[in-house]
C-alpha cells in the first residue's frame, strides 16, 4: 500500500490532537500534521509544525520530514 493510501486511511481515525494550524494523526508511517489554517503555506510549514508539535507533547525535531498532499489537504509526515 503506498504512503498516499496509508495517510488517506489514517486521517479517518480520531486525532491525537490539535494546535492552531494543525491537526494531529498517529499514522502506520509516522506523525501525520494535517495543515488545518484557513491560508495555505506558500512552502510545507514545517518549522511552524515543531514548534507546534511540543503543543501536543511531540518533539519531532530528529525525524525525518516529508510533505504530501492528500484528498484532505496537505500532510506533513514526520518518521524515523
Amino acid at each position: 500500500m503506498a504512503i498516499r493510501e496509508l495517510l488517506e486511511d489514517a486521517l479517518q481515525e480520531p486525532s491525537i490532537g490539535s494546535t492552531a494550524c494543525f491537526v494531529w494523526h498517529a499514522t502506520p508511517v509516522g506523525i501525520a500534521a494535517l495543515w488545518s489554517a484557513d491560508t495555505p503555506p506558500g512552502a510545507p510549514p514545517f518549522e511552524a509544525a515543531l514548534k507546534e508539535g511540543l503543543q501536543v507533547g511531540l518533539d519531532l525535531s530528529r525525524e525525518e520530514r516529508e510533505f504530501h498532499q492528500v484528498s484532505a489537504g496537505l500532510v506533513l509526515l514526520f518518521h524515523s
